[in-house]
C-alpha cells in the first residue's frame, strides 16, 4: 500500500557522498558522449556539462552543510563503509572549495583546449581528479586516504602533460610523476609502519591504541613523519615542492590553476583530519611531536616560498612559488596546535584562508590563461601595457594581485589577519610575525604584475585578437568571487570554525 511516511523517512546514508557520486558520474557521462559523437562540434557541450556537473556537486555539498548533514545539530558525522568514510562539516566545506574550483577550471578550458584532441578526456580527467579530493576530504581511514590520494593524483599526472606536442608539458608531467611516484611510497610505507604499531588503520582506532603504544615508540614516529612527507608532497611543502613550478609552468594554465588551489587544499584536508584524529596530541606518546615538524615546515616552506617567488622574472613560474608561500599561511593550521588551546579557531582560520585562496589563486593562473590565449609572453615586460588593452580582466588580475597580498580591503586580508590573530592567541604570535613579514615581501612581486599592465607601456607589436567567452566569464566569476568574500566572510570564517570544532 502507498505510505506517505515512508516518503518522509531520512534518505540513506550513502546519499552524503552525493558530490563525489555526481562528480564520477559526470566525468563518465562525458565519456559515453564522446564516445558516440567524436565531431569537434562538442566542444562547447563538454565543457557545459562538466561545469554544471561539478556546480551540481557544490549545489549539493552547500546544501547538506547548510542543512546540517553530518553536524552536532542533525546527530554528528556519517560514516560509511565501515567507517572508511565520514561525511561531516568539514569535509563538505572542502567540497565546496574543490567543486568551485573545479567548474571554473572547466569553463576556461572551453576555449584553452578548443583546438586539442581528447577533449572529453581533459575534462573527465578534471572532475575524476576533483572526486578523489573529494574523497580524500572524507577518509577516516589510512587506506582510504592513501587510495583517494592516489585518484586525485593519477589524472592529474595526465592533466600536466596533456599538450603531448609541447615538450615543457610533458616534461613537467614527467618529473611530476617521478616525485609523486616516490612520495606515495613513502605515505605508503608511513601507513605500514603506523598499522604495526597500532593494529589498524581506522583513524579512531589508531588513536585508541596510542596509549599504550610505548616499546614501539621510534617506529611510531618515523611512520608519523614518513605520512607528513606525504602530505607535504601534495600541499607543495617544503622539501617536497620541486615539483611544483615545473608542473604549474609546463601544464596547461587552467591546469595550473587546478593543481595549485583544489589540490593543494585537499592535501590540507586530509592533513587535517589524520592528524588531529589519528595522532592526537593528548594521547601521543612522548617523542613523536608531529606539532613541532609543521612548525619547522610552515617557516620555512613560507619563508623560501616568498623569496623564490620575488626572483623570478617568469609570471607563472612567480605564481607556482607564490603557492608554495600560501602552503606555508595553510600550515599554520597544524603548527599552532597545543594540547588545550583555542584548536578549533587556528584550524577554521586555515580552512578559510584555503576557501579564499581558491578564487584569488584560480583567477590570477586564469589570467594567465587568457594572456597565453593571445599569445603574450609570460615574462612581467610581456604584460606591459595589457590594461589598455583588456581593462576589465586586468582590473580582475589587480583584485588578485592585491588580495593574494593581503591587503585591505581585499578578502586575502581578512583571511591572513583572522589566521594570523588565531595563532597569535594560542600563543604562537612568532607564527604570526613569520607570517606578516613574508606578507609583506610578497607585496614586492605581486605588485610588479600590476605595475607592468597598468604603469608601463604596451609595446606598439601587441594585439590581443579575440576574446574568448570561457577564460573571460572564468576570471570574472572568480574576481566577483574574491570580492563577495569582503562581506561574506564572516559566515565564511564562523561556519569553518564550527565545523573544525567537531575534531577536537
Amino acid at each position: 500500500m502507498f505510505d506517505p511516511v515512508a516518503l518522509q523517512a531520512a534518505p540513506p546514508e550513502w546519499t552524503a557522498v552525493a558530490p563525489a557520486i555526481i562528480l564520477g558520474l559526470t566525468g563518465l557521462l562525458l565519456l559515453v558522449i564522446d564516445s558516440i559523437n567524436t565531431g569537434e562540434e562538442n566542444s562547447a557541450l563538454l565543457a557545459s556539462i562538466s561545469t554544471v556537473g561539478a556546480l551540481f556537486a557544490f549545489a549539493v555539498a552547500g546544501w547538506f552543510l547548510v542543512e546540517g548533514t553530518g553536524q552536532s545539530q542533525t546527530g554528528g558525522a556519517i560514516t560509511l563503509y565501515g567507517d572508511a568514510l565520514v561525511v561531516d562539516g568539514m569535509s563538505l566545506f572542502f567540497t565546496l572549495i574543490f567543486t568551485i574550483v573545479a567548474a571554473m577550471v572547466c569553463i576556461a578550458s572551453l576555449d584553452y583546449v578548443a583546438e586539442q584532441r581528447y577533449q572529453a578526456e581533459f575534462y573527465s580527467l578534471v572532475l575524476f581528479a576533483t572526486t578523489g579530493m573529494t574523497l580524500m576530504s572524507m577518509s577516516n581511514s589510512l587506506a582510504t586516504a592513501f587510495v583517494s590520494l592516489e585518484l586525485a593524483s593519477l589524472p592529474s599526472y595526465a592533466l600536466v602533460g596533456f599538450l603531448k606536442d609541447n615538450k615543457g608539458s610533458v616534461e613537467a608531467a614527467l618529473k611530476y610523476f617521478l616525485i609523486g611516484a616516490v612520495s606515495s611510497a613513502v605515505f605508503a610505507f608511513g601507513i605500514s609502519l603506523v598499522y604495526a604499531v597500532t593494529g589498524s588503520l581506522l583513524l579512531a582506532d589508531v588513536a585508541s591504541a596510542l596509549g599504550g603504544s610505548t616499546e614501539m615508540v621510534g617506529v611510531l614516529g618515523i611512520g608519523v613523519l614518513m605520512i607528513l612527507g606525504g602530505f607535504a608532497f601534495k600541499t607543495a611543502s617544503v622539501p617536497f615542492h620541486f615539483w611544483a613550478p615545473e608542473a604549474y609552468e609546463g601544464a596547461p594554465a587552467p591546469i595550473s590553476a587546478f593543481l595549485s588551489s583544489a589540490s593543494k587544499a585537499a592535501g590540507f584536508a586530509i592533513a587535517f583530519r589524520v592528524f588531529f584524529e589519528a595522532f592526537p596530541l593528548a594521547q601521543l606518546p612522548t617523542g613523536v611531536d608531529w606539532v613541532l615538524a609543521f612548525q619547522v615546515l610552515a617557516v620555512v616552506t613560507m619563508t623560501l616560498g616568498n623569496f623564490a617567488a620575488a626572483t623570478q622574472e617568469n609570471v607563472k613560474r612567480m605564481l607556482a612559488y607564490s603557492s608554495i608561500g600560501h602552503a606555508g599561511y595553510a600550515l599554520i593550521g597544524l603548527a599552532a596546535i597545543t594540547a588545550n588551546g583555542p584548536n578549533a579557531n587556528v584550524l577554521g582560520a586555515s580552512m578559510a584562508h584555503l576557501m579564499v585562496y581558491g578564487f584569488m589563486n584560480t583567477g590570477a593562473f586564469l589570467f594567465i590563461a587568457l594572456a597565453e590565449h593571445w599569445g603574450v609572453g609570460r615574462t612581467f615586460e610581456d604584460y606591459n601595457g595589457l590594461g589598455s588593452k583588456a581593462p576589465m580582466a586586468c582590473v580582475a588580475m589587480s583584485v588578485f594581485m592585491f588580495s593574494l597580498a593581503g591587503l585591505p580591503p581585499f578578502g586575502g586580508f581578512f583571511s591572513k589577519y583572522v589566521l594570523f590573530m588565531s595563532a597569535i592567541e594560542s600563543g604562537f604570535w612568532w607564527l604570526a610575525a613569520v607570517g606578516a613579514v613574508n606578507s609583506a615581501l610578497s607585496l614586492f612581486y605581486y605588485s610588479r604584475v600590476v605595475k607592468a599592465i597598468w604603469i608601463e607601456d604596451a609595446s606598439p607589436s601587441l594585439e590581443l585578437g579575440s576574446k574568448p567567452v570561457g577564460l573571460y566569464t572564468a576570471v570574472i566569476f572568480a574576481a566577483v568571487g574574491t570580492l563577495l568574500l569582503l562581506p561574506g566572510f564572516r559566515p565564511v570564517i564562523e561556519t569553518a570554525q564550527t565545523v573544525a570544532t567537531a575534531l577536537f
